[in-house]
């Protein structure tokens, strides 16, 4: 690793200003724990980077919001989402999440907004946090902005936060009504990166289907929403015979990927599996509680 500089701003928008140039030697550190990696190897070198851990305390933070959702700092760690009772309160599917995420030491270190503004296809939170309908609050150069968690990728590696522009906060609202579950199917250890991850909810009235969400992650190369499987859903019965022709749906209509954890047909099956497994979970969860 080549020599570079290090500063700590003291805030939010001190950080912003000195990211907004179009140096691409200059980058964001919260956590590291990709970054890190990247530079070990060569992939990046960077000419300054911008540490993030002295900026406001409250992006370290969590937060139940008034409407029953939760704010999450974008400096919190993931250790301290997995250990938070607002989160275990209003989103414990986050918590279950985060047993199978990486390790612990990297759960220890890992930021979440950092996390997110990575664009790896294959992080787990993001397929998450999009079921749960969650946004990040964004703050760059031109201001704050709200962007929907499935907005947020444009690509493999790649999201669309402009230049200079910072994740501040991952915003969830409240899940009143509503039930999820995330899958993730591994080709080696448990913890890691998934072949596929399957995160769906579903607000249920009694046995029918009011309205679902169904995302997928790491067969594809980004995450992405199967809005075919949610209308086959919406107003059917929440019965294996929906889940299964949801399921069937998502198998046709998600564009899977080769690479090193399987080839695209073998991912499609997985698909086709996961989908209607995470359905399943999510009844299953209900009727123990």
């Amino acid at each position: 690793m080549r020599g570079f500089e290090f500063v700590q701003p003291k805030s939010l928008g001190e950080a912003v200003a000195l990211l907004d140039t179009d140096d691409p030697t200059v980058r964001a550190h919260s956590g590291g724990t990709a970054l890190m990696l990247m530079m070990k190897t060569g992939v990046f070198a960077p000419s300054l980077l911008v540490g993030l851990q002295a900026v406001e305390e409250r992006h370290g933070q969590i937060e139940a919001t008034m409407d029953g959702g939760l704010r999450i700092g974008a400096m919190a760690s993931l250790t301290t989402v997995e250990h938070s009772a607002d989160v275990a309160r209003v989103a414990p599917v986050v918590v279950r999440a985060m047993k199978r995420l990486a390790n612990t030491r990297v759960r220890n270190v890992a930021r979440m907004g950092g996390n997110l503004a990575h664009g790896d296809p294959h992080m787990d939170l993001p397929p998450v946090l999009s079921a749960l309908r969650g946004e990040v609050s964004t703050l760059g150069p031109k201001g704050s902005r709200r962007i929907a968690i499935e907005n947020l990728f444009a690509g493999y590696y790649e999201t669309v936060l402009q230049r200079g522009e910072l994740i501040a906060d991952v915003i969830i609202p409240s899940q009143a009504g509503w039930s999820s579950a995330y899958l993730k199917c591994t080709t080696k250890t448990s913890d890691d990166w998934p072949a596929l991850g399957v995160a769906a909810s579903l607000h249920l009235n009694g046995d029918r289907i009011v309205d679902a969400r169904v995302m997928i992650s790491a067969a594809t190369d980004k995450l992405t929403r199967v809005a075919g499987a949610e209308a086959e859903l919406r107003g059917g019965k929440a019965d294996a015979a929906t889940f299964a022709r949801a399921a069937e749906v998502a198998a046709i209509g998600v564009e899977t990927i080769d690479d090193a954890r399987g080839s695209a047909i073998y991912k499609t099956e997985l698909v086709r599996v996961y989908v209607r497994r995470a359905l399943a979970e999510i009844m299953t969860g209900r009727s123990s509680t």
